[in-house]
């Protein structure tokens, strides 16, 4: 629902802030007043394409800013929407605003957020259905009429059990579609598998033995430099030439001199314990570089074995991984998938079969859905010539069209023919009208604008009130072309509309006006030269002089016409 209205420097608006109640709402006042202006503000807010001659003359910028209570009927895709973008602020009101600068810069903003105007469009469609010289009308909308047919019907339901297998088989399909993909190209990846799998199988890897074999290698390709090494080593600690004292001779002097100490000064006893562990681990020293040196050995087929295997793991590396356990875990991977593909045929059998049973299932729900929704439609038409009538547009005709379209991968339906299949039913939707009788049917979404359409308009919104989600009505100049005692059935139903919707209606005629439960005079005044647009909300004896001018001035006689039009209003809302 429409809350608030702000408007700044659009058009001759230099400053207005309107505020919207729940019910009927109706602006007044002469032509040119300046009433289309404010919705063509509304209309430049929800996404309306608008040139620099709509801001205010020796203004920078234009701005409109509405305030919205958002519906329970729309709010989960207006959430999501709002999520979508990273704008969500609150769940229960929304602010739209759009700017436009001098500068020829557009600006759009929800919640304060600033954003593109396609989002303000997409949200204007959940919130608002303006009917006017610039159209906004979800009725004019073929996609959404499927939908509306669905609400008044109470097929929503069948729909949505209808939906539940399509999405099912949808899953089948692309899982179908995969194996039959990989069928098609099998053999070629399965040779390339079993190949992969079995060169990595005879290598016969083992975690770690790459760095095994890389220390092999190294001790290989160095033995005698190594074996040089440690017999140097060997020769200072215990095997100097000639009369050379060695490492050990030289320890085992120091060793004995400690021990004669600690004798004479028991104080150094431990610095005794520590000689003798020295003496000890230089032995063992020598002990292990003897067994080392017995372990040397230069073979160079030795040395060929290890590096070619260090190869073999470096080849397998470059195609499968950079370590062993990555080349393992891409043969347990190939192995899957070799095994995949070898049982790709009984799986595709078992995928087609489910697949016919889900068409079949869907064919049955497809028709229950289809013939649901065509009783709904003959309902909706009698409905709606019944209105058309009471709107002085007797002999017009309503339809609903269906089409399927043949396909030879579809459903097969009751008739024996095979039609595809959408995600919302058999068949696409679109409202016709044949509004001067012997001309034919024609797309809604393609009348001709004017008093006609108003009314054709009106008088779908009430028989789809209870399926229509949108909240807030706008219907600019609907009494065109209609004269007062047409006015009063137009105001009636207007008023009716207001159980589930707010509805807002510029007007000139008094009767329709008369039905109003928020009233609003627009009015157009000039001061130093400049024209600003004044508005009003009037009620009481106001609004009877109001009504009186609109019958024709306020004259005694109109002003009690006016009294006696309330009167009515009033008594045909009480029988209601």
């Amino acid at each position: 629902m429409l809350l608030e209205l702000r408007i700044k420097n659009f058009a001759i608006i230099e400053a207005l802030n309107l505020e919207f109640k729940p019910g009927l709402i109706i602006l007044t006042g002469e032509t040119g007043a300046g009433k289309s202006i404010i919705m063509g503000a509304l209309d430049m807010l929800l996404g309306q394409r608008v040139d620099m001659t709509t801001l205010r003359k020796g203004s920078e910028i234009a701005s409109v800013e509405a305030v919205f209570k958002i519906p329970q009927s729309v709010k989960d895709p207006i959430i999501q929407l709002l999520e979508k973008e990273e704008i969500l602020e609150g769940s229960e009101y929304i602010t739209l605003t759009r700017e436009l600068r001098k500068d020829k810069r557009n600006t759009a903003r929800v919640n304060g957020h600033r954003t593109n105007v396609g989002v303000l469009v997409e949200l204007g469609e959940y919130l608002v259905d303006i009917h006017g010289q610039s159209e906004h009308l979800s009725l004019m909308r073929v996609n959404q009429h499927l939908g509306l047919l669905d609400r008044f019907s109470g097929t929503t339901d069948l729909l949505s059990k209808y939906q539940e297998i399509y999405s099912e088989l949808k899953d089948i399909q692309v899982g179908l579609n995969r194996l039959r993909k990989y069928d098609q190209e099998a053999e070629k990846r399965k040779e390339l598998l079993a190949f992969q799998v079995e060169e990595i199988e005879l290598a016969g890897l083992e975690d770690g033995e790459e760095q095994i074999l890389v220390e092999r290698r190294n001790r290989l390709a160095n033995a005698e430099k190594l074996a040089g090494l440690s017999q140097n080593i060997l020769i200072l600690l215990d095997d100097a030439p000639g009369h050379q004292p060695t490492v050990m001779d030289l320890v085992g002097q120091i060793v004995s001199s400690v021990e004669d100490l600690s004798k004479t000064d028991p104080g150094l006893a431990a610095l005794n314990e520590k000689t003798g562990e020295l003496s000890e681990g230089l032995f063992e020293v020598g002990k292990d570089l003897r067994a080392y040196l017995e372990s040397l050995e230069f073979d160079p087929n030795e040395l060929e074995n290890v590096q070619d295997r260090l190869e073999l793991i470096r080849g397998l590396q470059r195609k499968y991984g950079d370590t062993i356990p990555k080349i393992i875990a891409y043969q347990n991977q190939s192995q899957e998938e070799l095994l995949e593909i070898t049982d790709r045929s009984t799986r595709i059998i078992e995928l087609e079969g489910l697949e016919g049973r889900l068409l079949a299932e869907l064919s049955q729900r497809g028709g229950e859905l289809s013939r649901g929704r065509k009783q709904g439609a003959l309902v909706l038409a009698s409905e709606l010539e019944t209105q058309l009538n009471d709107l002085k547009m007797a002999g017009s005709r309503f339809e609903v069209d269906f089409k399927s379209r043949e396909d030879p991968e579809g459903v097969l339906t009751e008739e024996g023919q095979r039609v595809a299949y959408y995600s919302n039913g058999l068949e696409k939707v679109e409202f016709l009208i044949e509004a001067n009788p012997g001309e034919g049917f024609k797309p809604l979404a393609k009348t001709a604008s004017g008093g006609e359409t108003a009314r054709l308009m009106l008088a779908i919104k009430n028989v789809l009130a209870q399926a229509d989600k949108i909240s807030t009505l706008v219907f600019d100049e609907i009494d065109q072309g209609i004269g007062g005692r047409i006015g009063a059935v137009v105001g009636e139903k207007l008023y009716r509309l207001t159980a589930k919707h707010q509805v807002i209606c510029i007007t000139h005629l008094p009767q329709l006006a008369g039905f109003g439960q928020q009233h609003y005079q627009v009015s157009k005044d000039i001061e130093g030269g400049r024209s600003y647009i004044q508005v009003q909300e009037i009620s009481g004896e106001e609004r009877i002089k109001e009504l009186a001018t609109m019958l024709g001035g306020p004259s005694e006689k109109n002003l009690e016409s006016a009294q006696e039009l309330l009167d009515y209003v009033t008594w045909v809302i009480q029988q209601n």
